[in-house]
C-alpha cells in the first residue's frame, strides 16, 4: 500500500502571533477586537528522500469554536494554544511515512484524550469541545498537506488519486465510497475566479450616517463605501436570531442601501447568505423570518443564496430542531456542528440540504466532507474564520479546487488587513479586488497552492 511519494515528518514547530482587529466583529452575541494565529512549520521527508518545508497558519477562533458562559475567552484561548502546541509534539514522535490523509487521520485518534488532559490540568470548567479541538490541530493539518507537495514538486490537489492515496475514501466513510478517491471530488486546476462573501457585521455601519468615529485609513468604512471600492456582489449578513423585528429590519436596510449601491455602478444581480450564529431557538423563527421578509421585501429574499446553521449546534441535544420545512424555501447549510462524517448524516435527518467548508476544522476534514457532500448532491459553500494572510489563501485554495462551491468567503481584509500585508505583494489580485471577485487561478502553486 505505500508510496514513494509518503512522507514522515522530521520536525514541526509552531509559534503564534497576535493581530489587532480594525474595527470590532460582533457574532453570537460577542465582540471581537483582536485575534491570534496559530502558525506551524513541518518539515518532511519522502521514501524516495526528499525533504521539503510546510507551513499551516489559522486564527484560534475560540470565540466561534469554545462558546461558554463557564469558561472565559483568555481559559479557552490559552488552551487551544496548549491543544496546539501538543499537537505538533504529537506530530514529530509518529514515525511512519504516509499520506498525510493517513497521518492526520490516525493523529485525530488521540485529540480527545489530549484535550481532556488538558483541560484538566487547567482546571477548566466542562469539556474542551470537539470543534475546538479540531480549530487547534488546523494548522499542522495543512503545513502537512503544504509540505508533501512541496516534496514531490507538485500541487497536492494533484496527489489526491490512487496513484499517491493508500486507501480509498471508504476507509475514512462508509461502503458507498469504495473505490473511490478525492481526485474524483476534486479540481485539478483552480476555478480561475470567484466571487468574495462580504461580511456585515451587526456593527457594522451602512451609511456615512452610521459612522461614529471615522478610522480615516483610507479603506471603506461604510458597506456603500465596500460595494464600491470593491465592486461586491455577494453579503454575508449577521442577524441576531433572538430579535425578529431586527433582524428584518437589518436585512432590508441592507438592502435599501445596497440596491442604492448597486444601482449606481450598474449591477443588476447579487446574493445574500444569512448567519444567525446559532441564535434561533427553532425552526419557526426561521420560517416567521422568512415569510416577513418575503412579504416586505420580496427583493431581498430573491437574493437570499443560503443560510447557515441557525439553531442550536449540538444536534443529538435537539433533536426538534429540524430544517425541512426552511430548507424547502432556501438551502441550510451544516456549520457548527459538522464534526464528521456521522454529524454530516445526522445533519441530513434533520433536514439540513447544505455543508459549509472551513479550512479552520482541517484540511483533510474539509476534502473528506466535500467529497460526501457532492455524493449525496448537497448545497457547498466555503467559509472563513475572519482568515487573514495565509489562512484565507488556504480557504480559497478549498473553494477553488472544489466543485460546486460558487463563492468564497473572506472578510479579513474588512477587520484585521494588517495580516494581508505580505501576501497581498505575493498575490495581489487576491487582496485588491474592484470586481467582487478574487483571482483564484493565482493558487496553482506547489503544495497548497501558494
Amino acid at each position: 500500500m505505500s508510496k514513494s511519494t509518503d512522507v514522515r515528518i522530521l520536525e514541526a514547530r509552531c509559534t503564534f502571533e497576535s493581530l489587532d482587529f480594525r474595527t470590532p466583529l460582533k457574532f453570537g452575541g460577542r465582540v471581537v477586537e483582536s485575534t491570534e494565529l496559530i502558525n506551524v512549520e513541518v518539515d518532511v521527508e519522502s521514501r524516495d528522500g526528499r525533504v521539503a518545508t510546510g507551513f499551516g497558519s489559522m486564527p484560534l477562533g475560540n470565540i466561534w469554536a469554545w462558546p461558554s458562559a463557564e469558561v472565559t475567552p483568555d481559559q479557552s484561548a490559552a488552551a487551544i494554544k496548549k491543544m496546539a502546541q501538543q499537537t505538533v509534539e504529537l506530530a514529530e514522535a509518529y514515525p511512519e511515512f504516509d499520506h498525510p490523509l493517513d497521518t492526520i487521520y490516525r493523529l485525530s485518534g488521540e485529540y480527545s484524550h489530549m484535550a481532556g488532559k488538558i483541560v484538566k490540568k487547567m482546571e477548566i470548567a466542562g469539556e474542551f469541545p470537539e470543534l475546538a479541538q479540531m480549530v487547534a490541530a488546523s494548522p499542522l493539518d495543512a503545513a502537512l498537506h503544504d509540505a508533501y507537495g512541496r516534496a514531490a514538486d507538485m500541487n497536492s490537489y494533484d496527489m489526491l488519486s490512487e496513484e499517491f492515496m493508500n486507501y480509498d475514501l471508504a476507509e475514512y466513510l462508509d461502503e458507498q465510497f469504495e473505490g473511490e478517491y478525492l481526485d474524483q471530488y476534486t479540481l485539478r486546476t483552480p476555478k480561475p475566479k470567484m466571487p468574495l462573501y462580504h461580511l456585515v457585521g451587526a456593527l457594522d455601519p451602512l451609511t456615512t450616517g452610521d459612522v461614529q468615529e471615522p478610522i480615516g485609513d483610507d479603506l471603506p468604512e461604510t458597506l456603500e463605501e465596500w460595494i464600491a471600492a470593491d465592486g461586491l456582489t455577494h453579503l454575508k449578513i449577521k442577524l441576531n436570531g433572538d430579535d425578529l423585528d431586527w433582524d428584518v429590519a437589518r436585512v432590508a436596510a441592507i438592502d435599501q442601501v445596497a440596491a442604492q449601491a448597486q444601482a449606481a455602478r450598474g449591477c443588476s444581480e447579487w446574493f445574500y447568505s444569512l448567519d444567525f450564529n446559532e441564535k434561533c431557538a427553532n425552526v419557526q423563527y426561521v420560517l416567521d423570518f422568512l415569510a416577513r421578509i418575503r412579504d416586505q421585501r420580496g427583493e431581498a429574499w430573491d437574493r437570499v443564496q443560503y443560510i447557515e446553521q441557525p439553531t442550536h449546534r449540538d444536534l443529538k441535544a435537539n433533536p426538534e430542531n429540524r430544517m425541512h420545512e426552511a430548507a424547502k424555501l432556501k438551502p441550510v447549510v451544516i456549520d457548527e456542528s459538522l464534526i464528521d462524517y456521522d454529524a454530516l448524516l445526522l445533519s441530513r435527518e434533520q433536514g439540513y440540504s447544505g455543508v459549509a467548508l472551513k479550512a479552520c476544522k482541517g484540511h483533510t476534514e474539509a476534502l473528506l466532507m466535500a467529497a460526501a457532500a457532492q455524493k449525496m448532491e448537497m448545497f457547498l459553500c466555503v467559509q472563513d474564520l475572519t482568515c487573514p494572510g495565509f489562512s484565507f489563501l488556504h480557504s480559497a485554495s478549498l473553494a477553488a479546487r472544489i466543485p460546486g462551491v460558487a463563492a468564497i468567503e473572506g472578510n479579513g481584509r474588512q477587520y484585521c488587513p494588517a495580516g494581508n500585508k505580505r501576501w497581498a505583494k505575493l498575490f495581489p489580485a487576491m487582496f485588491q479586488i474592484t470586481d467582487g471577485t478574487v483571482a483564484t487561478s493565482e493558487l496553482d502553486g506547489l503544495g497548497l497552492g501558494f
